[in-house]
């Protein structure tokens, strides 16, 4: 009997076991079953999402087409069906609420509005990640739509598009172009720096104008085997010769001096048509309580204010205020922010180059689908007199006749009381047309200088005005199209050497007192490779050289180049014999190359080194005409939080 209970409670144990191992196992089925079925409702759901989103931006994109529209036939007073022109195309973006872009185009056919083909949200939608890499090589078209920083990544719209964004939001600047292989800027090089190239990470919003913030931290510096007290700034005409100790002295000089700060406001005022401000400043200047040995406290200084207008429909663009003059060298149409600068890392750029950053009034027309462009401007007149052999006192000379020649006066008031302001009477007149065919960018430039000065003899005087000039141009040449082109410009005209870097006399003073405009030619040439979309290689070539003008008067010798001036004690160290030594030319060969390091949300850093070699000549004279030369390497490092 007890062996029977013991027995049926084994086997009780037994099957309750195995029941319950069932009961589990059937409960672990069940389960792997409802996870596999909620895996798929959450694939349904997710795949329902997307389509939802697709659905909502395709909304958007024709909100944005219509609104757009509305707008811009309300700004005509017309009627949509009434004022479509044939064969025109419009670009609209609109940026939605997760920051993407939605870009499309619209096809006018006479009075009849179509949609184009249905494209997938692909082409529809681009988002540039800050931190991918953008693709080097490929290069703006009339019928493409850039969405990413560098002003790649491109999106068709529909063939006969004229309008490219600059940047992957729709804040950005909307820059006009021709397809000619070079395009806007690539804005992380340096050269769109120095142009003064806004950001795409700080935008912001105060209601219906939009800031976009741009600028740098850079620390660069300079080792030299003259001592020059210029920094990486060079001032080649103050390249010493051998009578000078310094020329036998090697230099080292830092700082972080031009590190930049900019910003551009910019409102719509409709589909078509904005107004902006640009801003950008540095801290390039020197106070008068400046020093190198405690704080070395560089003053904060205007590099560009001006406010601008564009109106994308009829082509007119007006700018004023202080940028870049026009006759500096240009990269697509005649566009602000687009100069053609050096990617050199001094603050002087390149000996040869044409620029000058300065107050102004232009007027921009441009032509057949932006390929050719004219402009006209005013801006603020400068003569840089030379007065060799003359006596200066800020600005009055006295002349070996007896008169006295006024040619302009120190600085007051807000102005700088020891620099010498010109007599002007009048504003130097720019006029440049740029032409962008199929391959690579071309201009010409023209430009009337007026120099001013009053004779006083005695109780009485009169004014004389002398008239200037010259003619030049440019081009680009996309050899490799986004990888790798060759740049040229060249000025030549009589009294505008100002407008080069070197910095050479505009005038002297002929016999009767009156302005003698200098003849003079400045010339670049460079080769510009970006091997990858992180590195950038250069190597340039230029050269600016001016004429000479003199006389000789009761004993006396004066003017500039005069053959009778001493050079005869220039290659002796502390001679006692003059060194006149007045420059002739300059010249400069230069290679170097940047390297963006890091790269991403955060922006960029970048690093650059360069080497230049520089030639000074002078005018021959007694003792003959040596010359002099400088060496440099340069180092730099910048941050660019806004890139």
């Amino acid at each position: 009997m007890l062996r029977s209970l013991r027995y049926s409670g084994r086997t009780s144990l037994f099957l309750g076991t195995a029941l319950g191992a069932l009961a589990l196992s059937a409960q672990a089925r069940a389960d792997d079953d409802i996870v596999s079925k909620m895996e798929q409702e959450m694939s349904r759901l997710q795949a329902a999402q997307a389509h939802v989103q697709e659905e909502q931006r395709t909304i958007n994109h024709d909100m944005a087409l219509l609104k757009a529209e509305i707008a811009r036939h309300h700004a005509s007073g017309a009627s949509p069906t009434r004022t479509a022109s044939p064969h025109a195309e419009q670009i609209a973006t609109q940026e939605n609420h997760s920051g993407h872009i939605i870009t499309a185009s619209v096809h006018h056919h006479g009075n009849k509005t179509t949609e184009p083909p249905e494209t997938s949200g692909t082409e529809r939608e681009m988002t540039a990640s800050s931190g991918s890499e953008p693709v080097r090589g490929a290069h703006a078209r009339r019928d493409r739509v850039s969405l990413s920083p560098s002003g790649r990544d491109l999106i068709d719209t529909g063939k006969g598009s004229e309008l490219a964004v600059v940047g992957h939001r729709a804040e950005d600047v909307l820059v006009h172009f021709a397809e000619n292989g070079v395009g806007p800027h690539p804005r992380e090089t340096v050269g769109a720096q120095s142009a003064g190239a806004i950001g795409d990470h700080g935008v912001f919003h105060l209601g219906p104008v939009t800031l976009m913030l741009g600028g740098f931290v850079d620390t660069a510096a300079v080792l030299e085997n003259r001592h020059i007290a210029s920094d990486t700034f060079n001032y080649w005409q103050d390249m010493p010769y051998p009578n000078e100790p310094r020329y036998h002295t090697n230099n080292f000089d830092g700082g972080a001096r031009y590190s930049r700060l900019s910003l551009l406001a910019r409102g719509n005022i409709d589909a078509e048509s904005t107004i902006s401000g640009f801003f950008e400043s540095d801290f390039g200047a020197g106070a008068v309580t400046t020093d190198p040995y405690e704080s070395n406290s560089y003053s904060f200084r205007l590099r560009q204010a001006y406010l601008a207008y564009d109106d994308n429909t009829e082509g007119w663009h007006f700018l004023g205020g202080q940028a870049w003059s026009l006759l500096t060298p240009g990269r697509a149409g005649i566009v602000a922010r687009q100069e053609s600068l050096p990617e050199t890392i001094e603050a002087s750029m390149l000996a040869g180059q044409t620029w000058s950053r300065q107050w102004q009034v232009r007027i921009v027309k441009d032509f057949f689908h932006h390929r050719l462009w004219t402009g006209l401007s005013i801006e603020n007149p400068a003569t840089l007199y030379d007065t060799t052999g003359f006596s200066n006192m800020n600005g009055a000379v006295a002349m070996p006749n007896g008169s006295t020649v006024t040619i302009g006066e120190n600085g007051v008031g807000l102005t700088n009381d020891t620099t010498n302001f010109s007599n002007e009477i009048a504003p130097d007149v720019i006029g440049k047309v740029a032409y962008d065919p199929v391959w690579g960018h071309y201009e010409m430039e023209g430009i009337l200088h007026f120099p001013h000065d009053r004779v006083t003899m005695g109780h009485t005087g009169h004014n004389n005005t002398a008239v200037g000039g010259g003619a030049g141009g440019s081009m680009i040449l996309p050899l490799i199209p986004g990888k790798l082109e060759l740049r040229m410009a060249g000025l030549a005209g009589w009294g505008i050497n100002r407008y080069g870097s070197v910095l050479l006399p505009d005038a002297t003073l002929k016999a009767n007192g009156s302005p003698d405009p200098l003849f003079g030619v400045q010339a670049q040439a460079g080769i510009i490779a970006h091997p990858n979309p992180r590195i950038d290689v250069y190597g340039y070539f230029g050269t600016q050289r001016v004429g000479h003008s003199y006389f000789n008067q009761n004993g006396g010798s004066y003017g500039y180049g005069n053959p009778a001036y001493s050079n005869a004690g220039c290659l002796q160290e502390l001679s006692t014999l003059s060194c006149t030594a007045n420059t002739r030319g300059v010249s400069e060969v230069t290679i170097g190359g940047w390297w963006r390091f890091f790269k991403g949300k955060f922006g960029t850093v970048e690093a650059g080194t360069q080497l230049a070699y520089s030639r000074r000549q002078i005018w021959s004279g007694i003792g003959g005409d040596p010359h002099t030369s400088m060496s440099q390497i340069f180092f730099d490092f910048r941050y660019l939080p806004f890139q």
